[in-house]
C-alpha cells in the first residue's frame, strides 16, 4: 500500500483509490489527523479533533473494504457507499453523540452531545471519516469565524484574514488540503461566504432537499446544511450523502435526482442555452463593490457567453432598507437560544446585541416579519422568472480582516457584515439553491486573494440545473485546488 500523495486527492478520486487498494484507509486516517493538527491549527479548521472515533471508523472501514474485495463485491459497496473511507468532518453547530459541542461559545464550553442530529447520522452512516468537529463563530450567527472557544479561521490564501464564517472551519480544512470536502451549514450565506474566502466551492441547496429532522426544525426555512468541496462532483457527491426528506418535515422536499452526481456526470452541460441574469447591485446593503469581484465576475460571463448562454442585465429587485424585513428573524431565531443567566454573561458583543434586538419583537411583530419576507421573496422571485440563474460577485471584496468585520459596537459589527456579503443572503429567503465557486483570484495588498462568483437558481429545486452551470465554469476556466497557508 502507498501512502498518501503530495498533491491531495478529492473526495471521489480518496474513495476510488481506498477501493482498488491505492490507499490504505488507516494511513490516510493517521495522516489526515497529522494535517488537522498541523496545518488545521495555522488556519484554524477545527474546533475539537476526534481521532478515536476516526480510528474506529477506518478499522471499520478497512474491515468492509477487505470483505468486499474476497467477495467480488467491490462496485457494489461503491454503489451503495460512494464515499466510504474518505474523511468529512462535521461543523461544530451539528451533534454528534458523545463528541464536544459547544457552538463556538464560551456559554457552551465543555458541553458533550448526548444526541447525534440526522444529517451528522447521515454522513456517518456513509462510511467517512469524521476527522473532527470544524470552528465555527458563537452560534454560527456571524460571517467570520472568530470563536469564544478556540482559534479563530483564516483563509490559507493569508492568514492575516478571515475564512469567512460561519462554516469557516470547514472550508478552511478543504482549502488547505486537510480533507476533500467539509460539511457545512448555510442561514444567509454562511458555506457560501467561506467557500469564497477560501477559494473553494460551496454549495447551499434548495430549502427541503436536506431535512432538519428528527430534531431540529425548519422554521422560515432560511438555514439548511450544505457542503464545501474544491469541485463540483465532489460537491454533487457530498449533496447525495446529505440529502432526504424525514416524517414531519415542514417544508415540501425539493425535486430531486435518484443521484446528484449520476445525473451531472450523464447530462453534463445544459441542454441548451440558459438565460443568465446578470446582477451587478449590492442588495443588503448600500456598499462599493471591489473592482476585483467585478472583474471575477466579467470573468464569469465572458465564459457563458462563449458557451452560447443568453446574459441579461438586472437591476436590484428591492432595496437595502426593504431587506431588513430579513432582521426580525434573524434577531428572533438568536434570542431564542435556550441560555440561563449565567451563560448569558458570557456572550460575546454580536450576540447580545442580536439577542437584546430579538426580544424586542412581540408575536405580532414576528408574524409581520413572517409574512414581509415571503412577500419580498415572491416580488424577487416574479423579476428572476424570466432567467433561469442569476450571477452576481460572491462578496463585495476580498477575504476581509478580521478587524474590518468584527466590531465593538454589535450594530455597527452587523452592517459591516451586511456590506461584506450583500447578496447570499437573498437565497435563503428565496429557498432556492446557490453555489459559491472561485473563478477569480487577484493580489491585494501583496497577496493574491480569491474573488468567488455566486449562482442563483430561480426555481424551487433545481439544484442539478445550477451544479451543472457551475461544471461547464469550471470545465473552461479551472481553478486551483489547494492552497498552502501562506503569511502570518
Amino acid at each position: 500500500m502507498s501512502g498518501q500523495p503530495e498533491t491531495p486527492r478529492g473526495a471521489l478520486e480518496t474513495a476510488a483509490a481506498l477501493r482498488t487498494g491505492e490507499l490504505d484507509v488507516e494511513d490516510l486516517a493517521e495522516h489526515t489527523l497529522d494535517a488537522a493538527r498541523s496545518t488545521g491549527a495555522a488556519v484554524g479548521a477545527f474546533a475539537h479533533l476526534l481521532e478515536e472515533l476516526t480510528r474506529e471508523q477506518a478499522r471499520a472501514v478497512a474491515e468492509r473494504l477487505e470483505e468486499s474485495r474476497r467477495g467480488g463485491a467491490v462496485q457494489e459497496l461503491a454503489d451503495r457507499l460512494p464515499l466510504l473511507g474518505v474523511p468529512l468532518p462535521i461543523k461544530d453547530l451539528t451533534q454528534v453523540a458523545g463528541a464536544p459541542f459547544e457552538a463556538g461559545s464560551a456559554a457552551l464550553a465543555g458541553n458533550i452531545a448526548t444526541l447525534t442530529d440526522g444529517v451528522a447520522q447521515q454522513i456517518l452512516d456513509g462510511g467517512t471519516l469524521t476527522i473532527g468537529k470544524t470552528s465555527t463563530p458563537e452560534f454560527g450567527l456571524p460571517c467570520y469565524t472568530e470563536p469564544a472557544t478556540g482559534a479563530p479561521a483564516r483563509t490559507p490564501w493569508d492568514l492575516d484574514r478571515t475564512a469567512g464564517g460561519s462554516s469557516g472551519g470547514a472550508a478552511a480544512a478543504v482549502a488547505s488540503g486537510i480533507v476533500p470536502l467539509a460539511h457545512g451549514s448555510d442561514g444567509g450565506g454562511s458555506v457560501r461566504i467561506p467557500a469564497a474566502c477560501c477559494g473553494i466551492v460551496g454549495l447551499k441547496p434548495s430549502r427541503g432537499v436536506i431535512s432538519p429532522g428528527p430534531y431540529g426544525s425548519e422554521g422560515m426555512g432560511l438555514v439548511t446544511d450544505g457542503i464545501l468541496t474544491r469541485s463540483v462532483r465532489d460537491a454533487a457527491a457530498g449533496l447525495d450523502l446529505l440529502a432526504g426528506p424525514r416524517i414531519g418535515d415542514f417544508a415540501p422536499a425539493a425535486p430531486a435526482p435518484d443521484s446528484y452526481l449520476t445525473r451531472l456526470d450523464s447530462e453534463g452541460a445544459p441542454s441548451g442555452p440558459l438565460r443568465i441574469g446578470v446582477l451587478r447591485a449590492p442588495l443588503a446593503a448600500e456598499t462599493t463593490v471591489h473592482p476585483a469581484a467585478l472583474r471575477g465576475l466579467e470573468r464569469a460571463l465572458e465564459v457563458l457567453r462563449g458557451l452560447g448562454h443568453e446574459l441579461t442585465d438586472i437591476p436590484a429587485p428591492f432595496t437595502p432598507e426593504d431587506w431588513t424585513a430579513f432582521m426580525p428573524l434573524w434577531t428572533v431565531g438568536a434570542a431564542s437560544i435556550p441560555l440561563d443567566e449565567a451563560q448569558e454573561g458570557t456572550l460575546l458583543e454580536l450576540t447580545r446585541w442580536l439577542r437584546e434586538r430579538g426580544r424586542r419583537y412581540s408575536g405580532v411583530d414576528l408574524a409581520r416579519a413572517f409574512t414581509g419576507v415571503q412577500t419580498l421573496s415572491r416580488r424577487t422571485l416574479e423579476a428572476f422568472a424570466p432567467f433561469d440563474v442569476v450571477i452576481t460577485p460572491a462578496l463585495a471584496g476580498p477575504p476581509a480582516r478580521p478587524a474590518e468585520l468584527q466590531l465593538a459596537d454589535g450594530g455597527a459589527d452587523f452592517d459591516a457584515q451586511r456590506a461584506f456579503t450583500p447578496w447570499t443572503s437573498t437565497w435563503n429567503m428565496l429557498g432556492a439553491a446557490a453555489i459559491a465557486i472561485p473563478l477569480h483570484r487577484e493580489v491585494v495588498d501583496g497577496a493574491e486573494l480569491p474573488f468567488g462568483v455566486h449562482l442563483g437558481a430561480t426555481r424551487h429545486g433545481d439544484d442539478a440545473l445550477l451544479l451543472s452551470v457551475a461544471a461547464q465554469l469550471e470545465a473552461h476556466d479551472p481553478w486551483p485546488l489547494v492552497r498552502t497557508p501562506h503569511g502570518a
